[in-house]
């Protein structure tokens, strides 16, 4: 298999993907609602590197909340690793709220990530804090891979509003695999902005890898590039 795998984690398992959604349902009492939404992609981009070899692709998601905090939701796009699978299916739930008055909100919850004709499929943990503008989160499989071993992803991450209805969001990561896997260990970093237009989201964002994510990902999978968003609520 290439070696793959951006949406998320990282700060929550639904940040890591390219998609954006909205509440478009909510039951009489506020107590349940869900969500949806599609995007169209230049790029799929996880932790740094494409998972598309470099050609566009389509994702959704579908999401399910509950008014304690307690969240489940599938998120779909297709990939190319030039193996047998086109399809990668996440799965994941957690549960999100506040620590008191503090201003701190704190994220927690299992991911799968599931490759429908191929055998690797897998599982990471992951957690995340955020106060004000900033965020930080770790994720960890000990199965990273379908491999058998482990590997811990670290993010940090920043997002502001700026006028004109524009956003701003950067964020860092490092991947801290074990020497089995590789003895590598890649950090990426983004900066993007995003709006609202027209009924639709739009996200202009640039991404890179350092010399190692390059040597173990590929050159030609982990440059730099500028990957362009149109998403859409349902």
């Amino acid at each position: 298999m290439k070696m793959k795998k951006l949406s998320t984690l990282c700060l929550a398992a639904s940040t890591l993907f390219a998609a954006s959604s909205a509440m478009a349902w909510e039951s009489e009492n506020g107590q349940h609602s869900t969500s949806a939404s599609v995007a169209l992609s230049s790029d799929y981009v996880w932790r740094g590197y494409s998972q598309n070899d470099n050609k566009p692709a389509i994702s959704g998601s579908f999401d399910y909340g509950h008014a304690s905090g307690l969240y489940a939701g599938t998120w779909a796009s297709n990939v190319n690793f030039g193996d047998d699978t086109s399809i990668e299916i996440d799965i994941y739930a957690g549960y999100a709220s506040e620590i008191g008055d503090t201003g701190i909100s704190y994220d927690v919850g299992l991911l799968r990530y599931i490759y429908p004709g191929e055998s690797y499929n897998w599982n990471e943990l992951y957690a995340s804090l955020g106060y004000s503008y900033f965020s930080v989160g770790v994720a960890h499989s000990g199965d990273v891979y379908a491999s058998g071993e482990t590997g811990t992803y670290y993010s940090l991450g920043f997002d502001y509003d700026l006028p004109m209805g524009l956003a701003l969001s950067a964020g860092y990561g490092y991947y801290d695999y074990d020497d089995d896997v590789s003895e590598d260990s890649p950090s990426d970093y983004r900066i993007g902005l995003s709006t609202e237009l027209v009924g639709f989201g739009w996200d202009l964002t640039y991404t890179d890898s350092d010399s190692d994510g390059e040597d173990f990902y590929g050159e030609d999978l982990a440059d730099g590039r500028v990957i362009f968003t149109v998403s859409k609520s349902l």
